[in-house]
């Protein structure tokens, strides 16, 4: 019990140290973990027997991420990626696998081991790729949302290969497994072939009917107690319970718990899932992969220290020609192509996990095992290089594109700024210029000021959120800021800087969503325009008028929407919550709801009111004409 206690302490007092250490450093969790591993084991040689238990335990840390990351895929998102998911991110790990898998084959591996090796080394660092982008704010960019859709395609495309791995090893291995895990599977030892199917197909499938119909009773019972820790342990049975029952019918426990998250993704329970095993997932992750470190076998770099670098360049090689093609396939730009290639090159930390089971199969040998580790870790510790690599190519790529003065000097002032001049900007300075007015206008885009400038229109270069240029635009004595910024965070930034200094200002923004609205409300915005409300709402006015309404009509109803929706997202955006889905706020979805019934009922009194304006109308007329009229009026909703 004492060294189980002082072996406690001593890792978890290295988490506590290193990790923010390496966090700090840029080179994420992960790498902080394997790099305590690193020096616990082969460093001072301190890890001993307790290492082998540990392992066991952190492997439940994967199952746990397994079902995390089922939980976060929305059926419906992963519709909407389809084109990304499926193309980018399939095309990314087929083309991979086959790739290594043909080099591997060449310098002599079996065909079984290079496969394993093909899919282990197919996949990259989702912790952190997902980081760096957040942190360079690159995650909105094109480069990033198409590498975030091949990430998200390799953590799915996990699943089928851990289903895979236990084919690849030898019939004696698998019979040796089937022999070592007789109590695990005695729901199928003795059946025969199609009964194992059956059971099987039936454990799959009581794991979806489970989700869908007993889970969400059982945590309605469980949370009418209000006490946090039996969500904790609901949450925690449902994990452990499943991955019993995959092992008992022969299936990866990954397998069954993957497949729960993604039948509960849209329960309204999803939040307090995560919540609950976020914790334990970290912790046993961050156990794994300390026991990954301590387990490393430098000893086969020692005899070929040639070796590793090479075999680390030319993985990176084979990423970079397969990801660039992909790049150009899917018609990124330059520079997103570069943050897309470069970003994905190294291998990732399910690589860790894949290289563990292809071990237990004894799919790969134990020198390649050893390798295959030290070259995951490696790619992995060089991934702040190649980000520094993507910086520079792009500020050579925007060199070559033109030189990029220092921000305009702005020496006049006009009561309308406008910050943003794409589509959007460009159409509300013609307008106010059309009607006499004068407007000062600052675009980040070096491009599109010189287009707005061919055009006859006056503009600055500049980047508006920056308070000394916008200062110099004249924010002291504007009347009007408008924000058609199409970054959200930089607008939303823009709104707060601008209420500050100036509480008077009247600040109108551009809006990408309803949660958008939201958040420039909540910086300062006085008013806000939805980027596809309000061309919708003329789209919808055309069609009233081409499906029986007259123009009257038909023009009530858009302003009758439009006043309705003003005034009920600024109702909505008190209760909004920020970082929680909408769906998942049960008093927005409430107040949303009511609102909706208000406005079905607003327009039903809208059309009597016009059905009584017309028969007013209509009483100088005939009474066979009033008859055919009102006989056309449309019913009220």
């Amino acid at each position: 019990m004492e060294g189980f206690l002082l072996n406690a302490t001593l890792y978890l007092l290295c988490i506590v140290l290193a990790v923010p250490l390496a966090t700090r450093l840029g080179l994420g969790s992960v790498l902080g973990y394997l790099l305590i591993g690193l020096v616990v084991g082969p460093v001072l040689g301190l890890a001993g027997a307790e290492m082998i238990t540990l392992r066991h335990v952190s492997e439940i840390g994967v199952v746990m991420m397994l079902f995390l990351i089922g939980l976060e895929l929305d059926p419906r998102a992963l519709w909407a990626m389809r084109d990304k998911l499926v193309g980018m991110g399939g095309l990314q790990v087929l083309i991979t696998v086959a790739l290594v898998t043909a080099a591997a084959i060449v310098f002599g591996q079996t065909w079984q081991s290079a496969l394993a090796m093909g899919m282990i080394f197919s996949l990259s660092s989702t912790a952190i790729v997902l980081q760096t982008l957040t942190e360079k704010k690159l995650m909105n960019t094109p480069g990033g949302r198409s590498a975030f859709s091949v990430l998200l395609m390799q953590d799915i495309a996990v699943i089928p290969m851990l289903a895979i791995m236990p084919f690849l090893a030898s019939p004696e291995m698998r019979a040796a497994e089937t022999e070592g895990t007789h109590g695990a599977m005695h729901l199928i030892e003795e059946l025969p072939a199609w009964g194992v199917t059956l059971v099987t197909l039936g454990a799959v499938a009581g794991t979806v009917l489970a989700g869908h119909y007993l889970v969400r009773p059982l945590y309605r019972y469980v949370q009418a107690a209000r006490l946090r820790e039996l969500n904790t342990a609901m949450a925690l049975v449902i994990v452990a319970g499943i991955a019993s029952l995959m092992l008992m019918v022969g299936l990866s426990p990954a397998l069954g718990t993957f497949l729960a998250g993604v039948v509960l993704a849209n329960s309204e329970f999803r939040h307090e899932l995560e919540s609950s095993i976020e914790p334990f997932k970290g912790l046993l992750l961050g156990l794994f992969f300390i026991t990954v470190g301590a387990g490393m076998d430098f000893s086969v770099f020692w005899d070929a220290p040639i070796l590793l670098p090479v075999y680390v360049t030319g993985l990176v090689l084979i990423k970079v020609a397969v990801l660039y093609g992909l790049a150009l396939a899917f018609k990124l730009d330059r520079s997103n192509r570069w943050l897309f290639t470069l970003g994905l090159a190294q291998a990732g930390e399910f690589g860790f996990v894949l290289v563990g089971f292809a071990s237990s199969q004894r799919i790969m040998p134990p020198d390649i095992v050893a390798m295959s580790s030290l070259v995951i870790a490696l790619s992995m510790l060089i991934t702040p290089a190649l980000f520094i690599l993507h910086d520079i190519i792009a500020r050579v790529l925007q060199a070559r594109g033109g030189p990029r003065p220092d921000a305009d000097q702005i020496d006049e002032h006009h009561p309308v700024i406008i910050a943003g001049i794409d589509r959007f900007g460009l159409t509300v300075n013609r307008m106010i210029a059309l009607t006499g007015g004068r407007t000062t206008v600052i675009d980040d885009d070096l491009r599109a000021v010189r287009r707005v400038r061919r055009l006859g229109f006056k503009a600055y270069y500049g980047d508006a959120t920056r308070p000394a240029l916008l200062d110099s635009a004249g924010i002291d004595t504007a009347e009007v800021l408008v924000v058609c910024i199409g970054d959200a965070r930089a607008a939303t930034t823009l709104v707060r800087y601008a209420r500050r200094v100036r509480p008077d200002l009247f600040i109108i923004a551009r809006a990408r969503d309803r949660e958008h609205v939201f958040e420039l409300y909540r910086a300062g915005a006085d008013e806000t325009v939805r980027e596809v409300f309000d061309s919708a709402l003329r789209c919808g006015r055309r069609v009233l008028e081409k499906t029986g309404l007259s123009a009257y009509e038909a023009e009530n109803a858009e302003e009758t929407l439009f006043s309705f929706d003003r005034t009920a997202l600024r109702e909505l955006a008190k209760v909004w919550k920020p970082g929680v889905p909408l769906e998942d706020n049960a008093e927005y979805m409430e107040l949303n709801s009511k609102l909706q019934s208000d406005l079905e009922r607003a327009f039903a009194e809208s059309l009597l009111h016009e059905a009584a304006a017309l028969r007013s109308e209509s009483e100088t007329t005939t009474p066979t004409d009033v008859l055919a009229e009102s006989d056309t009026l449309p019913e009220p909703r």
